[in-house]
C-alpha cells in the first residue's frame, strides 16, 4: 500500500475510465486514489442539467459506479457547492491532490478557477487535462487577425490542417492504490430521476455509460457509417444513419478522440465521403465549444447584434402548440413528439422545426432553446447555443434569415412516404400517402376521421411578415 497522500479524480462531464487524462495521470502517480462526483445545483444557474439531462446523468453515474465496482473502487457522491465540498472532502481524507478534466461553459471556467486558486492556497497540488475536446478553444485562431473563427468551414480548415497532432486515446488505467472512501450519498438522493413516469419510452431507447457509447459507436461503425453522407438526412427508423452518439459524448462516456480514432481506423478504403462528412460533424461540435468559449454569452445574446431589435412574436398559444407537437405541419409535430417521447430528435428535424418556430411562428429562439435544454437527453450549453441561432439566422456561419424552410416542401423530400409522420404522430397512420405532408388539403371526410389540427399558421403568409421584419433591421 503507497504511503503517499491520496490524489481526488473529480469526476464531472467525463464519466468514463477509457481515454481519461485526469484518471490516467491520479493512477500513474503512485498516490492511493479517490473518486468523486459533486453535485452541484447552484454553480451552473440555470444551466443546470434539464429533466432529461438528469434522466441520464442519473444512469451514467450508475454506470460509472458499476465499472469502478471492477476496479475494487468506489465512486463517492456529495451535494454542495463544489468549492465547500473539495474543502471539506480533502480534510476528510487529507488528500494533497486533486485532477480534474477541463469544461468550458462560461460557469464552469469561472468556478474552476476560482477553486484552482483557493486550492493552490493551501498547498494542493491541482492539475486539470483536456478530454472533451480535440483542440482547446483558445488555440484555434485565423491567421489574419489571431483572433478566434466565427465562420464554420474556415475553422474546419483550420482544425484539419492539425488533425496529425489529435493524440490516441489512453487506455482504461490500471489503478494499482486505490484509497478507501469515505461516506457517500446515495446516488437516489440526488432526486434525478422523475417523479412522474413520462420517461418511459425512454430506457428502450437509450443505454446511457461508457458500455452503451461503445456498443453505439460499434453499431454506427458496422451498419450505418458507409452510408451516413446521404441517409443522415431521413429521419424515418429504416433510413436513419446517424450515430446517437451526442448524449454520450456530452456527458463524456466516450470522447472525441475516441469516435476520431476509430472513425479513421474503421474501412480506410471506404473512407470517403461517409467518413469525411461524419468528422466534419465532430468539428462542428468542437466549433460550437470554440464559440462559447470566446463568447461567453452565446445562450443569451444574438452574434449579429441587429437582431436585439427584432420584432419577435409573444404567443403562449403558438408556443405550446409546437412544444406539444400540435401545429398542424406533420414533420414539425412529429419532431416535437420524438423529442418529448425520448429525449432525442433527429438533425434535419431539429432545423426543421426549429425553423418553424423562430420564421414561421416568429418566436424568440430562446425560447426553443430552453425548451431544447429541458427536454433533450443530449442537451449541451455550446451546442444547443450554436444551433438555435444558427437556425435563427443570427449566430455563426448561420443559415440567411431569408432562407426559411419549407415544412411541406421538406417533408416531401426526407421523409417521402411518410414514414417518420406516422411512427410519431398515430393519428395520421390511415393518412393516404398523397396527403400525409399536407393533411389540411385532404377532404373534409378525410381529415375529420383523423382528428389531427389545422395549421396553427399560414406558412406562405408568416414567410412574408418574416421576410419584412427582417428587411425592417437589415
Amino acid at each position: 500500500m503507497s504511503t503517499l497522500s491520496p490524489i481526488i479524480v473529480w469526476f464531472r462531464q467525463d464519466l468514463r475510465l477509457c481515454d481519461n487524462p485526469a484518471l490516467r495521470f491520479a493512477a500513474e502517480s503512485g498516490r492511493p486514489v479517490i473518486f468523486l462526483y459533486i453535485h452541484d445545483l447552484k454553480a451552473a444557474g440555470k444551466w443546470q442539467p434539464g429533466g432529461a439531462g438528469c434522466w441520464w446523468l442519473h444512469h451514467s453515474l450508475s454506470s460509472l459506479q458499476k465499472s469502478l465496482d471492477q476496479q475494487q473502487a468506489k465512486l463517492v457522491l456529495r451535494t454542495g457547492p463544489a468549492e465547500d465540498i473539495l474543502k471539506t472532502f480533502i480534510k476528510e481524507t487529507g488528500a494533497t491532490a486533486i485532477v480534474w478534466n477541463r469544461q468550458y461553459e462560461p460557469w464552469a471556467v469561472d468556478r474552476d478557477k476560482q477553486i484552482r486558486s483557493s486550492l493552490q492556497s493551501r498547498d494542493i497540488e491541482v492539475n486539470d487535462f483536456q478530454a472533451s475536446v480535440l483542440f482547446e478553444p483558445w488555440k484555434i485562431k485565423t491567421r489574419t487577425t489571431n483572433s478566434f473563427y466565427k465562420v464554420y468551414t474556415p475553422f474546419m480548415k483550420a482544425c484539419r490542417e492539425r488533425a496529425d497532432t489529435i493524440r490516441p486515446p489512453f487506455k482504461t488505467p490500471d489503478i494499482k492504490h486505490i484509497f478507501t472512501a469515505p461516506e457517500s450519498e446515495t446516488l437516489e438522493s440526488l432526486n434525478l430521476l422523475p417523479s412522474q413516469g413520462w420517461d418511459k419510452a425512454f430506457y428502450n431507447a437509450w443505454s446511457p455509460g461508457e458500455q452503451g457509447a461503445d456498443q453505439s459507436l460499434k453499431d454506427f461503425l458496422d451498419n450505418s457509417l458507409d452510408r451516413y453522407a446521404e441517409g443522415r438526412d431521413y429521419p424515418a427508423q429504416s433510413e436513419e444513419a446517424v450515430s446517437r452518439l451526442s448524449p454520450h459524448l456530452h456527458f463524456g462516456e466516450i470522447s472525441p478522440f475516441q469516435i476520431w480514432q476509430a472513425v479513421h481506423d474503421y474501412k480506410k478504403a471506404d473512407y470517403e465521403p461517409d467518413g469525411r462528412t461524419y468528422t466534419n460533424e465532430i468539428l462542428w461540435r468542437e466549433f460550437a465549444y470554440h464559440l462559447l468559449y470566446n463568447l461567453p454569452d452565446l445562450p443569451d445574446q444574438p452574434m449579429n447584434k441587429k437582431f436585439s431589435d427584432f420584432e419577435w412574436v409573444k404567443s403562449d398559444e403558438y408556443l405550446t402548440a409546437w412544444q406539444q407537437g400540435q401545429t398542424g405541419y406533420p414533420i414539425v409535430d412529429a419532431g416535437m413528439r420524438q423529442l418529448w417521447q425520448i429525449g432525442w430528435m433527429h438533425n434535419r428535424v431539429r432545423m426543421i422545426a426549429g425553423s418553424f418556430l423562430v420564421k414561421d411562428l416568429q418566436i424568440d429562439w430562446r425560447y426553443g432553446a430552453e425548451w431544447f435544454w429541458d427536454t433533450l437527453v443530449d442537451a449541451d450549453l455550446a451546442n444547443n447555443s450554436m444551433g438555435w441561432q444558427w437556425v435563427a439566422g443570427c449566430g455563426p456561419d448561420a443559415a440567411p434569415f431569408f432562407r426559411i424552410f419549407n415544412p411541406v416542401t421538406q417533408s416531401r423530400k426526407f421523409d417521402p412516404d411518410g414514414a417518420y409522420i406516422r411512427q410519431y404522430i398515430p393519428e395520421l397512420a390511415n393518412m393516404p400517402d398523397k396527403y400525409i405532408h399536407a393533411p389540411w388539403t385532404a377532404p373534409e371526410n378525410i381529415r375529420k376521421a383523423c382528428d389531427y389540427p389545422p395549421p396553427v399558421v399560414d406558412h406562405a403568409q408568416m414567410r412574408k411578415l418574416a421576410l419584412e421584419k427582417y428587411k425592417a433591421i437589415k
